[in-house]
């Protein structure tokens, strides 16, 4: 099986690259806690000239809100947060209200299932409340600080009475402000310590040193022609369901930048990779095995964040594959994905856990490929 296995990612990643749908990718398949496949092929800079590496760096964007969501479980694990407690207890200042002046309580249980109400301004109109407020969605360079940014979000109308829906949103940039208050430090020094030291994670960080440049993977897209093309420093792109986001690739080399719990992080697939286990078999020395199996939970009822899929605390759960276009995994498999172009799952049920790292922002395509292609292996 392995051979097949092996056979099969080995052919995806080679199609896609002979697609050029991507510069390089890097792959990680883990079963039963077992390294089974691990490949870094094509290029992490293709104007620079340089490989890709299994210890290249990629921006994470939205697979940062995982780390943000285990960060607030080992805060609980030590008793200094819980999940009802209201935001305010944390952040006093951070009272959002709905379109009729009513402010509800937020807790920290609506923020981490993003039921809290709020949006990302990439989701709304051109000239919608978030943009009115100038809220950032944390992709591009800002020259602001995490609490101006959390002032900013606050100072908007709540899309929804917090419980009531579900809605993407900057949740997890709020978790981060919650996060530095509850550990009494700046939100990277105490994802450091509740997170990164704990699972012996080195290369996951808010920002990469000017010595580390070459590491890091470029960010491309596919244009309208579909072409492969390298980002500009500052970069508008729609996705193929007419989201407009807004990126600025050299943010991550920017130190004074605000550390956007939900999209700022960059680090290697196998950091990813120790994240996806944690999340797989709930175990961590530092957070309660029940906690995590318990954010891994379907909160929403009678709803789906995407067709198919539900969501926990932090992440997506499949509940209904036909609906999520057919996919080969398991009910109850926990995923997500970012928009620069990188994607981790793990299939509880068959104890395989997945991440695939690209350089192509938006990218749906070479990820698929490579989830079809792994459970093709399996027969």
């Amino acid at each position: 099986m392995l051979t097949k296995l092996t056979q099969k990612i080995d052919q995806a990643i080679a199609d896609n690259l002979e697609n050029q749908m991507t510069s390089g990718i890097v792959v990680l398949v883990y079963r039963n806690g077992e390294k089974v496949y691990a490949k870094a092929a094509g290029m992490a800079d293709i104007e620079s000239g340089i490989p890709m590496r299994e210890n290249t760096l990629f921006r994470f964007a939205s697979i940062s809100k995982a780390f943000t969501s285990l960060a607030v479980a080992a805060l609980i694990g030590q008793g200094k947060i819980n999940l009802d407690d209201p935001i305010t207890k944390w952040l006093p200042d951070f009272k959002p209200a709905l379109t009729d002046g009513t402010v509800p309580v937020i807790t920290i249980r609506h923020l981490l299932s993003h039921m809290a109400g709020l949006d990302y301004r990439w989701a709304q109109k051109e000239d919608g409340p978030y943009a009115t407020a100038g809220v950032t969605d944390g992709l591009d360079i800002t020259g602001i600080s995490l609490e101006e940014n959390i002032r900013r979000i606050a100072s908007a109308p709540l899309a929804f009475a917090p419980g009531s829906s579900w809605l993407y949103s900057l949740a997890p940039d709020v978790l981060g402000a919650v996060i530095a208050k509850a550990h009494g430090t700046d939100f990277p020094s105490a994802m450091q310590s509740l997170l990164l030291e704990p699972l012996g994670i080195r290369d996951t960080a808010f920002s990469v040193p000017a010595n580390q440049k070459s590491r890091v993977a470029a960010a491309y897209y596919l244009d309208a022609d579909k072409k492969l093309t390298r980002m500009a420093d500052d970069q508008f792109l729609t996705s193929p369901d007419d989201r407009y986001f807004h990126f600025s690739p050299e943010r991550v080399f920017n130190a004074d930048e605000y550390p956007s719990g939900g999209v700022g992080l960059v680090g290697t697939a196998s950091d990813l990779m120790r994240i996806v286990e944690v999340i797989r078999t709930g175990r961590a020395p530092f957070i309660p095995q029940k906690l995590i199996l318990q954010m891994s939970e379907n909160c929403l009822k009678g709803i789906e964040a995407r067709p198919g899929l539900g969501f926990g605390l932090g992440w997506g759960i499949l509940i209904n594959p036909v609906r999520a276009e057919n996919t080969p995994q398991t009910p109850g498999t926990r995923m997500w994905g970012g928009v620069y172009g990188s994607k981790w799952f793990t299939d509880p049920a068959k104890n395989l856990s997945v991440v695939s790292m690209t350089t192509t922002a938006l990218d749906e395509v070479v990820s698929v490929a490579i989830r079809n292609a792994i459970y093709e292996a399996q027969g």
